[in-house]
């Protein structure tokens, strides 16, 4: 078992990360923390849609984006990357809107059939122009958010903002937020309920397409870091654990925060202790923050159900007598 499992050194697991190794481990748990955050709180809203997996299908669209964008300019700079995959991510939110309403076809096989499509699409084009591409098809689907410390942003002066990716992550979360403040009730609305949304005056379909666009801007600008597969984990988990601990959208979006926070700090410390993908772990982290609200959730958790079944039992097993006193 020890073979399996690597010692547990306080020293180099708990303390270095915020001594010694801050100014790497620092950035990653910041950039763990805003992707997981702005993943979390969008993805609020794809839980209320029961659109869980649209995510799924964002995420894994983005490959024929890459590979285009790259024959295009001929640059792997983050600027076409980004754009080729945020047209790509867009374009994969209207083929399954087409899909949907132009035919029988059902909103969850529609993405099904988009995103197998387009990711399909993005593997023949990488293996058609391989020669000419140098593009990490594995990075992009795991990402590695241990890199991006090193991309450092050094003004003229010498000043260094610190990390891209993390300074545009940072950007998209501040515009998530303003947006979801701005669009609280519309969002609301269109997201529970299409038909009050319309006697409301609240346009249903352009808050799909809004969600959608930004959904795709968060995805794109999450999955550098921590890939397209674990991105659909974070667009889930930190809502699905909030949803067992609050009922109420303005806390179920301030307990998102805190699930985003707490897997990011101890992602880094079981990645730093496992040795393994620091991304990968953050999931791990916050999956174990949902087992804990499931088990303990004071209203909705696993204890509290059986305890009300206990005590219902406990209830109708007394005599008609005493219950009636």
């Amino acid at each position: 078992m020890s073979e399996l499992i690597p010692a547990f050194d306080w020293q180099r697991v708990m303390v270095e990360p915020w001594t010694e190794g801050l100014g790497t481990f620092g950035w990653i748990m910041l950039m763990g923390f805003l992707a997981t955050a702005a993943c979390g709180l969008v993805g609020n809203y794809l839980l209320l849609r029961r659109l869980a997996l649209m995510g799924d299908a964002v995420s894994h669209s983005v490959l024929p984006g890459l590979v285009i964008a790259f024959l295009l300019t001929g640059s792997r700079g983050t600027g076409p990357m980004f754009l080729g995959a945020l047209i790509a991510g867009v374009s994969a939110t209207v083929l399954i809107e087409l899909i949907h309403t132009r035919s029988r076809i059902k909103q969850d096989a529609a993405m099904g059939v988009a995103f197998t499509t387009l990711f399909a699409a993005g593997v023949v084009l990488t293996a058609l122009y391989a020669d000419t591409i140098d593009l990490d098809v594995e990075c992009v689907l795991f990402g590695e958010i241990a890199y991006v410390p090193f991309d450092e942003i050094v003004t003229a002066g010498g000043l260094v903002l610190g990390p891209l990716s993390v300074v545009r992550m940072g950007a998209v979360l501040l515009a998530v937020v303003v947006l979801i403040v701005a669009f609280y009730k519309e969002l609301l609305v269109a997201s529970f309920d299409a038909g009050l949304a319309r006697n409301l005056g609240v346009n249903p379909t352009a808050a799909h397409f809004g969600l959608m666009a930004v959904l795709s801007v968060v995805v794109v600008s999450a999955f550098e870091a921590v890939g397209a597969i674990l991105v659909i984990a974070m667009l889930i988990l930190p809502g699905a654990t909030a949803s067992l601990l609050a009922h109420r959208l303005s806390r179920v979006h301030l307990l998102t925060v805190a699930h985003a926070a707490l897997s990011a700090v101890a992602g880094v410390h079981l990645g730093v202790w496992l040795d393994c993908s620091i991304g990968a772990a953050m999931v791990v982290a916050g999956t174990g923050w949902f087992v804990l609200a499931w088990v303990f959730a004071p209203r909705d958790g696993l204890l509290a159900q059986a305890w009300r079944r206990a005590g219902g039992a406990a209830r109708s097993e007394q005599p008609r007598e005493q219950i009636a006193e």
